[in-house]
């Protein structure tokens, strides 16, 4: 096999030694256009895990690293010239230089043909004289651009300037420090990579040659408007590496800092659809990119390197181990990504943050990718972790979704929502049975809230046939049969009605026959702001007239002083998911040109004329909500932006808390998809608007809800589909970390159940010798 790889960094040259490992007969040629000893950049980071698994395939590069790396263990966090320590991360780091030497060395070793200072030839003719063609070419990758039309690049630019500089002295830990200048805030990210010479000691100011005191990787960092008014944009180099000096002299000791060949750049996340084309693989950044707040650039392509040289090895043809490669890795670096995208966007979002207290911000910080999370961090460091649950008003041995939250005159006993589900199984909008046992188990599950799915406001607003409503006093009664029996039967739990009306989504189909699609028979008529079907060939509704909406906003009150009257405790006003009160919101779906339409302050007269109709006969004691899509996934949509002025406009009209969900409002959308992936616009709006918030969206598990509360990025957590997997989540979750307390109480007919159930043994005795003959 011959074997070209374009790119002579740490992701190429470590396939090209495996590769010539594996099979000392391959015929592997590394191309780079640099020299040897040119990089950017200074330390690397690499996890245990990818260590591990170099170990395992080349324990000669492995020893070589032992050799070199820094391990440490600690992250400091400074603001507002507070120092908070956690400890038990474990990482390891070396220098750049240092890597790519130890790879270059065994590559050369093991007949690795490495040609520096050499542009590779184009990547069709390689292809055409190689058996395969590895781009581990960069970000800014000729291959991928060469074959786009492929691998169907996207390439997203990001708001803050950074540069990658160097300290001749060795941190202690890992650093971030913030400052606060006149010009806008600023965030330093230092670690070290080479350690102190045996005989140093510390001084203030670094005495002697760099590596007497080690050496360390400052990262430097702020948004683009900081940076041009800081006058960054007019230094040369010199000048900014000693403005950078001068801004974190605190951390660095009165130090200088050096640049080496580092300038200012954007971070730039690349994602393709494909990364394989015939015999040409992407590897590294010319596959994908990672934020370095995440430290996992290196990282995914010494671990891409590992992957496909193990699928070619596994498989008995290269386009079967391009196949398993991609679809391997995929998964992973997707993981990776939305990590690194959270940890980016926090940054970006960092002036949110810095009116939380010291440990509260701290905590913050160290979760902000969602990877480390409230019980990880309580093993790591579990004095930090408590100190922040003090700090924030946890009683001792009371998780943070344990503690109450108060909303006008309701006091929640937890943290923990069951979001509205649709349910489908009303006649005639009259909640039956199902309804009764349905929300009754959920509300014996120990939720601190439980919400009715969208109850409609006349017949005509039902999505479906089997949709509840609150236009009759029958349905009154019945919706008065539930919520009586969560009072008595579960003291302590609230019960709230979501209100809404389908819009131009109704007259479907019950969700398991055929979600969204038409009635084949019975059919009623659609209204909605602008004339638009939901989907292509759907039913087009009519725009509605001034005084029609007359007549809607008279619905929605008459429906809240009926659910008043039944019992809720709190109701919710549905402006979400592209239902009636959404399509006034969004501009994809609002086109009118009347007093209604056109920009955002008119898109919201309708829906504020109904929130004040509702709080108008909704009892003043009693609190309200909203529900918003806070983006439309789809270009020209509802913008974050947007969404924090919508909800400064409900929380204007007295709003006690939104509830943030997003999408589904127009059927073309492009969700980004992961866990917790709706909560970062929840956080945005609870520190701009600064009212509670509720964050719904793939938050499935309690330490999330515990982590996300911690960090003050929500108020609320709404689960929908673990509610339905599990109606006493939140009792199980109290009992698994035996947690005792008002925040949890367990029915009493239900109190021996409070302990989980013994299960098989699996403590039997492990073979301890093997006897020979």
């Amino acid at each position: 096999m011959r074997v070209a790889i374009i790119g002579g960094g740490p992701g190429g040259l470590y396939a090209a030694a495996l590769l010539k490992r594996l099979d000392p007969a391959r015929d592997v040629t590394v191309w780079e256009r640099n020299a040897p000893d040119e990089t950017f950049g200074f330390g690397v980071v690499l996890s245990d895990e990818t260590l591990g698994g170099i170990e395992h395939a080349d324990p000669v590069v492995h020893e070589a690293l032992r050799r070199e790396l820094v391990r440490w263990d600690d992250i400091d966090i400074v603001h507002q010239g507070t120092r908070h320590r956690s400890g038990g991360h474990g990482f390891a780091a070396l220098g750049r230089h240092r890597l790519l030497a130890i790879l270059q060395e065994r590559c050369r070793s093991l007949g690795v043909e490495l040609r520096f200072s050499t542009e590779a030839p184009p990547v069709g003719r390689l292809a055409a004289d190689h058996d395969l063609v590895v781009a581990a070419d960069g970000v800014h990758s000729s291959t991928r651009d060469t074959y786009a039309p492929v691998f169907r690049p996207r390439v997203a630019a990001h708001r803050c300037r950074y540069i990658w500089l160097a300290a001749d002295f060795a941190f202690d830990a890992f650093r971030f420090e913030i400052a606060e200048t006149e010009h806008g805030v600023m965030q330093l990210h230092g670690y070290p990579y080479a350690r102190p010479s045996p005989d140093h000691h510390p001084a203030t100011r670094p005495s002697g040659p760099p590596n007497q005191s080690g050496s360390s990787t400052v990262i430097v960092e702020m948004r683009e408007e900081v940076w041009r008014a800081a006058g960054f944009d007019e230094l040369d180099a010199q000048e900014s590496v000693a403005r950078c000096a001068k801004i974190f002299a605190d951390a660095l000791g009165g130090r200088p800092l050096r640049a080496g060949t580092s300038a200012w750049t954007t971070f730039r996340t690349v994602v393709n659809d494909r990364w394989s084309h015939g015999n040409v693989v992407l590897l590294g950044d010319a596959a994908h990119t990672a934020h370095f707040s995440i430290g996992s650039g290196t990282k995914l392509a010494v671990e891409d390197a590992l992957a496909l040289v193990a699928c070619l090895t596994e498989h008995d043809s290269p386009e079967r181990a391009l196949a398993a490669y991609e679809e391997e890795r995929k998964p992973v670096v997707a993981s990776t990504q939305r990590a690194a995208r959270a940890s980016l966007e926090w940054f970006e979002n960092l002036p949110l943050y810095l009116g939380q207290r010291p440990r509260q911000f701290a905590f913050n910080l160290l979760t902000r990718s969602r990877r480390v999370t409230h019980g990880n961090l309580r093993l790591r460091d579990s004095r930090f972790t408590e100190s922040v649950e003090r700090e924030f008003g946890c009683p001792p041995g009371t998780p943070p979704m344990f503690t109450p939250f108060r909303l006008r005159g309701l006091t929640l006993r937890n943290r923990v929502v069951v979001s509205p589900m649709d349910m489908y199984c009303a006649t005639d909008g009259v909640p039956g049975d199902f309804h009764l046992v349905h929300l009754g188990a959920r509300a014996l599950g120990g939720a601190g809230l439980v919400m009715t799915e969208m109850v409609c406001v006349s017949a005509e607003g039902r999505i479906t046939p089997g949709c509840a409503g609150l236009y009759t006093g029958r349905q009154a009664e019945a919706w008065r049969r539930v919520t009586d029996f969560v009072h008595r039967r579960s003291p302590g739990t609230a019960i709230g009605v979501q209100l809404g009306h389908s819009g131009r989504k109704g007259s479907t189909k019950l969700m398991w026959e055929g979600m969204d699609e038409p009635l084949p028979t019975g059919n009623w008529p659609l209204v909605a702001a602008s004339p638009l079907p939901y989907k292509p060939g759907g039913q087009v509704p009519r725009e509605l007239t001034r005084a029609q909406l007359t007549d809607l906003r008279e619905q929605f009150a008459a429906a809240a002083w009926r659910a008043a009257r039944a019992g809720f405790d709190l109701l919710e006003l549905h402006c979400a998911h592209g239902y009636l009160l959404s399509g006034f919101l969004s501009p994809l779906t609002n086109r009118r040109t009347d007093a209604y339409g056109g920009s955002l302050e008119k898109r919201l007269r309708f829906p504020l004329e109904v929130f004040d109709a509702v709080r108008g006969v909704w009892p003043a004691e009693r609190p309200m909500t909203v529900r918003i899509s806070a983006t439309d996934w789809a270009e020209g949509g509802t913008s974050a932006e947007d969404a924090v002025g919508i909800a400064r406009a409900f929380a204007a009209h007295g709003a006690d808390a939104v509830d943030v969900s997003t999408g589904q409002v127009v059927a073309e959308e492009r969700p980004e998809f992961g866990r917790s992936y709706q909560t970062p616009f929840a956080d945005r709006i609870r520190h701009e608007v600064g009212i509670p918030v509720i964050a719904v969206g793939a938050i499935s598990s309690w330490d999330d809800v515990n982590s996300l509360i911690l960090a003050g990025r929500t108020d609320l957590c709404a689960l929908a589909r673990p509610h339905l997997y599990d109606p006493h989540w939140t009792l199980h979750a109290a009992a698994e970390q035996g947690y005792e307390g008002p925040g949890a109480v367990w029915p009493a007919p239900y109190r021996a159940g409070s302990r989980r159930p013994q299960t098989g043994r699996t403590d039997a005795p492990k073979p301890r010798l093997s006897l020979g003959g």
